[in-house]
Parts: C-alpha cells; structure tokens; sequence
C-alpha cells in the first residue's frame, strides 16, 4: 500500500473506533426533553409557527 492509502484506511479506522466509542459510552438522547428546533438559541420554547404570531 501507498502511505496516502495507509493514512486514509487509519483516519476512517480512527473515526469509526471514535464513533463506536461514543456510541457506546454516551446516555440515550431523550428527544422528550429537548427544545423545539425552532426555539434554539432563543431561551425560549416555541408556541407556534410564524403564521400563528399575534400581529
């Protein structure tokens, strides 16, 4: 094999023990108690979408 080969085949090597590792390791997300998208960044939960804000 070629190095450019070789230090491709050991970055995705790399990155899928990291993946597995995380994957493993890390707590279920519980979708439940995040915020809405839309909300994101706000501080505030969304009550609607744009159509249904007071004018």
């Amino acid at each position: 094999m070629t190095r450019h080969t070789t230090l491709r085949l050991a970055f995705w090597v790399t990155l899928a023990a990291f993946l597995a590792w995380d994957w493993a390791s890390s707590a279920p997300v519980d979708l439940r108690l995040e915020a809405p998208l839309i909300a994101a960044g706000s501080g505030k939960a969304a009550s609607g979408g744009h159509c249904s804000m007071p004018d």
